[in-house]
């Protein structure tokens, strides 16, 4: 009877952790959206394929707590999956709960590197708590421009 009750305790504390990590999505599946936006963005444009990604309603590029997001090299917001109100606003002063200015930092990976990940802290939208996360950005092909999407760890 101990063992029992202690199961069923153990398994009512992890459930909340449990349910957490299914909703959040993985490294693998933020950099296969990544290359999947790009497909989109060659198959109907970018005009589209930005209205597409932005859309919060379209479960296609909108999987777990994993969106796009994407920037011209100017740091200017081109599409955004979780707030359409950053859309065609300059972000290159904007800076992470640790210091970073993420933008500006995405540009350059992107600019010269092609593609890479980056690690920040942030607000997850969720439980508004400061948390480790990290994206994976990569240049639009004959574009200034970058589409990327995030991870929290």
């Amino acid at each position: 009877m101990k063992i029992t009750r202690l199961i069923a305790i153990a398994a009512a504390c992890l459930c909340p952790f449990l349910a957490n990590a299914e909703e959040r999505g993985t490294k693998d599946e933020a950099q296969t959206m990544v290359e999947r936006g790009l497909a989109h963005i060659k198959k109907v444009g970018e005009p589209q394929a930005f209205k597409d990604f932005s859309d919060p309603n379209n479960k296609e590029w909108h999987i777990k707590d994993v969106y796009l997001f994407c920037y011209d090299f100017k740091a200017v917001n081109t599409c955004h999956g979780a707030n359409e109100k950053l859309i065609g606003k300059d972000l290159s002063e904007l800076k992470t709960a640790d210091g970073q200015l993420l933008i500006k930092n995405l540009v350059k990976i992107a600019s010269e590197k092609e593609s890479g990940w980056i690690s920040y802290e942030w607000s997850h939208p969720q439980t508004k708590k400061i948390e480790p996360k990290q994206a994976y950005v990569k240049r639009i092909p004959g574009v200034n421009g970058l589409i990327g999407a995030g991870v929290y760890r």
